[in-house]
């Protein structure tokens, strides 16, 4: 038997075009790319969560000389925000990267990961991929990642 998968999201021509507050979002995440650590890739990517409680956090990638012992700048904040503010409910991440020619999607691991966060906290997490002058953004975290690993 034959099934679908769709979607729907939001796909903004130019940063102007979005919301103020994902705006924000995204200007903070490519603040956070000058925080990364990526000497191999020269891939700079960083990401910026907007908590409940209206607070911005935000992380970048970090590369390591024992590759793949390096993590992606969701999974550091993600991380960092489950261990220390788990409390406070991520509503939004924001992704960004330099250089930017094209929107930034988030790799398959960090798609999980957004996934599990989204299942604790018990609401969506809404992901603004940033890039080139454009953005796309999805709802819901699981718009990303439709067949998810579940125990």
């Amino acid at each position: 038997m034959d099934k679908r998968f769709v979607f729907d999201y939001e796909h903004y021509e130019s940063r102007a075009a979005l919301p103020e507050a994902d705006r924000r979002l995204v200007a903070e995440a490519e603040a956070a790319t000058a925080g990364a650590h990526a000497p191999y890739s020269r891939f700079r990517v960083g990401a910026a969560a907007r908590l409940r409680s209206g607070r911005i956090l935000r992380a970048a990638n970090f590369e390591s000389e024992v590759y793949p012992a390096g993590l992606c700048a969701e999974r550091s904040l993600l991380f960092y925000l489950e261990a220390n503010h788990a409390d406070d409910p991520i509503e939004a991440l924001a992704i960004a990267s330099d250089p930017s020619e094209r929107e930034c999607y988030p790799c398959g691991q960090c798609r999980q990961v957004l996934v599990d966060v989204e299942r604790r906290q018990g609401s969506p997490l809404r992901v603004v991929m940033s890039g080139g002058g454009t953005a796309s953004v999805v709802a819901s975290a699981e718009m990303l990642l439709p067949f998810t690993f579940k125990l």
